[in-house]
């Protein structure tokens, strides 16, 4: 098998014209050049040097592959140089999905640290929900996936998370949002019974299927009017007196709700919120790099609505 080593050195010998001379240039000795050469010529199987008593020259085998030693040799030095860069931060590429509310709180902050501190690696965001979240970093479309669970329902997500490694970020409360002047507008705390009556505004799949679990445990079905991911139409629709809604706080980081005021729910409902990648991709530099940041963006955040908890909005 021809290695690039041997290859260096036929470059070297080939550009000197003998053994002592391309000892010198590769910082080795005249018999190690000679040995390597000999591997060289077996593994090419035909003479590569013409030896004379004054000089070298290459046969056309050697001139052949002296040819093809040259590209070889430049891709291979390219290719240390970027996976040098890469180790060392000064290069990487990571693609990230994550859920509405991790994209507009959570990434932003940890992304804008992230290229202070490594402005050589780039992040490409595509938002999805878990659980087609984890779908897109089993098959190779991301390299990260930010997803949630339910305390709940963690049961449920053991398989769906199986063999990934997880990252623990936040654990997130989820509040109800009602109108001004609604009844309960003012109380600090309300039983999810409080709602059984009223017309509800529905978020995600899962958030959708966590709610109807919540209040059938109450002993009541909701009525769902309105079903919608986006989280600035769920305030609108309760600010317009439409209905009621569950909301996680992290939601409600990044917008400016009017017409709406939160309330506690009981029982409490807390979701788990994760970064999720694979075994081999959370040794890479970059992914680690990024997964750290989230995870401080992650502190930062949950800091926030510990002191921002008792206050309305």
């Amino acid at each position: 098998m021809i290695e690039a080593r041997h290859l260096r050195v036929l470059r070297a010998v080939a550009h000197t014209g003998s053994f002592s001379a391309a000892a010198r240039r590769l910082g080795c000795t005249q018999p190690a050049v000679s040995q390597q050469m000999k591997a060289l010529e077996a593994s090419a199987g035909t003479p590569l040097l013409i030896r004379t008593n004054r000089s070298m020259r290459l046969t056309q085998a050697g001139d052949a592959l002296l040819r093809h030693a040259t590209g070889i040799l430049a891709g291979l030095t390219a290719a240390e140089e970027e996976i040098a860069a890469i180790a060392g931060l000064r290069a990487g590429r990571v693609r990230l999905a994550s859920f509405p509310s991790g994209s507009s709180t959570l990434v932003p902050a940890a992304l804008a640290a992230l290229r202070a501190d490594h402005p050589g690696t780039s992040v490409s965001l595509v938002e999805a929900e878990p659980p087609h979240s984890a779908r897109l970093l089993r098959e190779g479309d991301c390299e990260i996936a930010l997803a949630f669970r339910y305390e709940s329902a963690a049961e449920d997500t053991a398989q769906e998370w199986e063999g990934l490694v997880v990252r623990p970020l936040l654990t997130d409360r989820i509040v109800a949002l009602v109108p001004d002047g609604h009844t309960v507008a003012d109380a600090g705390a309300v039983s999810i019974e409080e709602f059984a009556d009223e017309p509800w505004i529905a978020g995600c799949p899962r958030c959708r299927g966590q709610l109807v679990q919540v209040c059938r445990n109450a002993g009541f079905e909701p009525r769902i009017d309105f079903a919608t991911d986006d989280y600035p139409a769920v305030i609108g629709l309760v600010g317009a007196g439409l209905g009621v809604a569950v909301l996680p706080e992290l939601a409600l980081a990044p917008v400016r709700p009017r017409g709406v005021r939160t309330v506690t729910v009981q029982p409490a409902v807390r979701r788990e919120i994760v970064a999720l990648t694979l075994p081999d991709l959370s040794r890479v530099p970059a992914v680690a790099a990024t997964l750290d940041h989230l995870a401080g963006a992650a502190r930062r955040a949950g800091a926030y609505e510990r002191e921002a908890a008792p206050a309305g909005l």
